[in-house]
């Protein structure tokens, strides 16, 4: 369970790392050309504020092994950037992994109108 803290310095990260790429001044490491626009969904924050991962999804979900490692080889600018616009004691260790959660909520959504499924969730004449 996260606290109060956490989930307002997270969303505090969130913000600025949106800031960032839709200024489009992130410094790509050479070879790799962004082709999509990037979004951040959601920051984590340890509880000591030392660490975070930043969940990101590129639009349309193309290209998201690529991006995920290019935007974990540039790491060193968003920190220097969160350093800039958060103000906190240690900026924390930022990792980027990629965000499968509408993945999962697809997978959910294929299982509850699965036949064998909709007719539990159906309203019984009984009630």
């Amino acid at each position: 369970m996260r606290n109060q803290r956490q989930l307002r310095v997270g969303e505090e990260i969130r913000h600025v790392l949106a800031a960032i790429l839709m200024r489009g001044d992130v410094p790509w490491p050479r070879g790799f050309l962004p082709s999509t626009v990037v979004t951040v969904t959601e920051v984590q924050v340890s509880p000591d504020l030392r660490n975070a991962t930043a969940f990101v999804m590129p639009m349309g979900g193309q290209n998201m092994p690529e991006t995920v490692r290019g935007l974990n080889d540039v790491v060193g600018f968003f920190r220097h950037e969160i350093a800039k616009s958060v103000k906190l004691r240690y900026v924390p260790k930022l990792q980027f992994k990629s965000d499968n959660s509408f993945e999962y909520a697809q997978k959910i959504e294929t299982i509850l109108h699965d036949p064998v499924v909709a007719k539990d969730l159906a309203p019984s004449d009984e009630d």
